[in-house]
């Protein structure tokens, strides 16, 4: 077993004024200290190794996976609304700031009449980004959105891309957007095969058949 003593507390170390400074000097100038010098030193006396930047007159690039205030995108073709309304993007909202209405036109279709997120509540996961299917809404990286209020609301004109600008639009590639070979993992709708079978048995009889031929075929 070991010994154990009994240490009293209350007993002060008795040290002359001379051993205490000692101990300070001991304690204070070591070999660390002077490298954690020379390492403030060369990073200071260095050329263009600025960590700071003149904001708001330069600002730091973001890059395409920054989650920034939404956006809602058009069709470059058509200059048509790509959202159709489905109100995804508002259920799948876990800070219940995204509020659409809508209604029908007079051709039955359904229309986006309103369209509002809280940027104040939203906590910018890009969830809505990533169930939208018609990738109408994805985060841009515009972050300057401060306001006098908690509550500050982004409307529908607001984050819809204007006609003017249109032509400037670009896809966004980060949250929400799809990759460069999607095309190779995102399937047909279960509708193109019935039509492609209709289209099968249109064109073939008992006595021939003159189907299309595809892009794999010979």
């Amino acid at each position: 077993m070991k010994n154990y003593f009994l240490v009293d507390e209350k007993r002060k170390l008795k040290l002359s004024p001379g051993e205490k400074w000692a101990r300070v000097i001991k304690r204070s100038v070591k070999l660390e200290l002077f490298v954690g010098l020379w390492v403030v030193m060369r990073e200071l006396l260095k050329r263009g190794n600025s960590a700071t930047i003149k904001y708001p007159f330069e600002k730091v690039k973001t890059d395409n996976r920054y989650r920034a205030v939404h956006r809602l995108m058009r069709f470059i073709e058509s200059e048509n609304e790509r959202c159709i309304g489905c109100g995804l993007c508002e259920k799948i909202c876990i800070s219940n700031c995204i509020r659409m209405e809508t209604s029908l036109d007079a051709n039955g279709r359904k229309k986006v009449g309103n369209y509002s997120i809280n940027l104040g509540r939203c906590i910018y996961c890009g969830f809505c980004a990533e169930v939208c299917p018609e990738l109408a809404i994805v985060h841009g990286t515009e972050f300057e959105n401060a306001a006098e209020q908690r509550s500050y609301f982004g409307y529908k004109e607001d984050f819809l891309t204007p006609i003017d600008k249109l032509k400037n639009q670009v896809e966004f590639e980060g949250a929400g957007s799809l990759r460069e070979d999607a095309d190779a993992f995102v399937k047909k709708t279960p509708q193109y095969y019935e039509i492609l079978q209709s289209r099968e048995r249109d064109l073939c009889d008992e006595e021939k058949c003159t189907l299309p031929k595809t892009e794999g075929e010979k």
